[in-house]
């Protein structure tokens, strides 16, 4: 009897683990790749500690056969995974959103390491990035994202079939609506870049004989930085409203 006690606690521990795991791996912050595989481990076992006895009530029991046992565990990671990726996505935005900027201000081709993504990035792409982490721990948007971890458990319930149309109409809700956020998010340089071409251009015509590329490319790149600072507080108040919607969607069960 001990140990059909014990055989069934550690499989609700480790069915837990296995979407508490799987959504640190891409939540921001959790999941950069200069945060130790260590830590996330260890902090993934944590939660998992201390969730498990507030939905173990919910928790299917360990199935007998190994395929069944695969199937279930495939479908907490997916969910996980999916909620992991959500949080990655809006996150991209910004890089987005960066890039934009960057083309905006003839930057573009300056590109240098991103710590998020561990690839190659804008300046502006980084920045962005980098300090939409830090507001998210600032304002403890983490804790929503964490929250919205457990009470997954009520709205895709363990053992039940993930709902992949679900999952896909919300991909495609969230593509369609980040590329219109990190264009709203860039507007203001987009905007400034566009009339100052138009300009530009004018004054090539009127003035065939002035260089019109190096004396409107400083000024472009001062310019815009300068918008870009100044609607710096404007974007990122923006963004972290945007960013609060589909968690709180999943918080309030919708």
């Amino acid at each position: 009897m001990l140990t059909g006690f014990l055989e069934g606690e550690l499989f609700g521990f480790f069915l837990v683990f296995s979407r508490i795991g799987s959504g640190l791996m891409l939540l921001p912050g959790f999941g950069e790749i200069y945060v130790s595989p260590r830590f996330r481990l260890l902090l993934a076992l944590a939660i998992t500690l201390v969730i498990t006895p507030l939905v173990s009530s919910g928790l299917p029991v360990m199935p007998e056969g190994f395929l069944a046992l695969f199937t279930l565990l495939i479908g907490e990671i997916v969910v996980g995974l999916f909620l992991g990726a959500t949080a990655r996505f809006l996150l991209v935005v910004l890089q987005t959103t960066g890039f934009l900027v960057a083309q905006a201000t003839n930057l573009a081709a300056a590109q240098v390491f991103d710590p998020n993504q561990g690839t190659q990035g804008t300046l502006t792409g980084n920045f962005l990035g980098i300090m939409g982490v830090l507001l998210i721990f600032v304002t403890n948007l983490h804790h929503m994202m964490l929250g919205a971890l457990i009470r997954s458990y009520e709205v895709f319930p363990s053992g039940a079939t993930p709902p992949s149309d679900d999952f896909a109409s919300m991909a495609t809700r969230l593509v369609s609506d980040g590329v219109e956020l990190a264009l709203q998010l860039a507007a203001p340089v987009m905007l400034f870049a566009l009339i100052f071409q138009v300009g530009l251009g004018l004054m090539a015509r009127l003035m065939p004989q002035m260089h019109v590329f190096f004396i409107g490319m400083p000024l472009q790149i001062m310019l815009g930085f300068a918008i870009f600072a100044m609607s710096l507080g404007a974007i990122m108040t923006w963004y972290l409203d945007r960013f609060v919607r589909p968690f709180s969607e999943i918080l309030s069960g919708g």
